[in-house]
């Protein structure tokens, strides 16, 4: 049986890479050749994402964090 450390370790690459990945994917967003967004779109994106970001970060540091929501633009 793996160790606890071993788990995370192993958790957090493929987590933190797969999340990664998605980011970029969400940049590819910004082309707009192929894409039609305002600028109110973009700014509600990246607030969703530091918000998550923001209440990951808390729950290493002991805190509850918030609850968890589903991102919608309109």
């Amino acid at each position: 049986m793996r160790n606890k450390r071993g788990k995370f370790v192993e958790l957090a690459e493929a987590r933190v890479n797969r999340a990664i990945k998605d980011i970029r994917l969400i940049g590819n967003l910004a082309n707009r050749n192929a894409y039609e967004y305002t600028d109110d779109d973009s700014r509600k994106i990246f607030k969703a994402l530091q918000r998550e970001l923001d209440t990951a970060k808390s729950r290493f540091t002991g805190d509850s964090g918030g609850k968890e929501t589903e991102f919608k633009l309109e």
